[in-house]
């Protein structure tokens, strides 16, 4: 009797391992490939401390936020909402897409704004026109953040081919360079391929000059240069690395350095 127990848990054991098997093997959604992160530089966690918070219980999850020429803040949220704040005044509630996946934004120096939807593509958003699609979602499958060139140029990450917003963490397991950076030309409609197999593309930011362009690898924790003008023209190299968590958004400071949001990846 005994024997036949173990024999019995034995083979029910030898399923359990044979069904896990074919479950990793045959069914799941991701390829895996060991992620190797560097040991991170060391830096000093105090220039936040006294920071002002602004829209605490008035936007839900902002993911971006930057400035008009007149200097209204504004902020894309959660709920579908690109939230406003004039100088000298209060939050507003500017204009509305029926969405959960609004990302990265930046000011178009023609009027307006250019908004990434995480599912639907790369929106110019007006006060007079609202949404107008200029990449629909087949054209960029996480579209992530964005910056445009003065001569009209719109540059923006796709953060993955393969997974969408609410799958972000198949991708960081696969550790795979599914993202790309992405160039429209509005005079043309078209979008070109900058860079491909990056990994988890991420903030896009241009110099001050316009000389290169920056793009974040959030899972590399780093942040490459790609060059648009000069002698390096069309090379791409290393901007910063080994960073203290994964490089999200960038921002160019007035004095041409640039802000690097980071998240933790661990």
């Amino acid at each position: 009797m005994a024997s036949n127990i173990v024999t019995i848990i034995s083979s029910f054991v030898i399923a359990v391992i044979v069904a896990l098997t074919v479950q990793i093997f045959y069914f799941s959604p991701i390829d895996p490939l060991p992620l190797q992160i560097p040991p991170s530089s060391s830096a000093k966690h105090n220039q936040l401390k006294n920071i002002i918070k602004l829209g605490e219980g008035i936007l839900k999850d902002p993911e971006d936020v930057c400035f008009d020429k007149e200097g209204t803040l504004y902020s894309v949220t959660r709920d579908g909402w690109i939230k406003r704040l004039p100088r000298n005044g209060d939050w507003e509630n500017w204009k509305h897409i029926d969405s959960n996946t609004l990302l990265g934004i930046t000011a178009s120096k023609h009027g307006g704004l250019i908004v990434c939807d995480a599912t639907k593509g790369l929106f110019k958003v007006t006060e007079e026109d609202g949404f107008t699609v200029l990449v629909n979602g087949s054209q960029a499958n996480f579209a992530d953040d964005v910056i445009e060139a003065s001569d009209g140029s719109i540059y923006f990450s796709d953060a993955t081919k393969k997974h969408g917003l609410h799958d972000v963490h198949l991708d960081l397991l696969e550790a795979r360079p599914h993202g790309q950076l992405l160039k429209y030309n509005p005079t043309s409609n078209e979008v070109s391929v900058v860079l491909d197999k990056l990994h988890f593309a991420n903030g896009v930011a241009l110099s001050k000059d316009e000389d290169y362009l920056l793009v974040s690898e959030t899972w590399k924790s780093r942040v490459l240069r790609h060059w648009l003008k000069g002698a390096n023209k069309g090379k791409t190299d290393i901007f910063i690395e080994n960073l203290p968590g994964g490089p999200d958004n960038i921002n160019l400071a007035p004095d041409g350095s640039f802000w690097i949001a980071l998240v933790s990846v661990i």
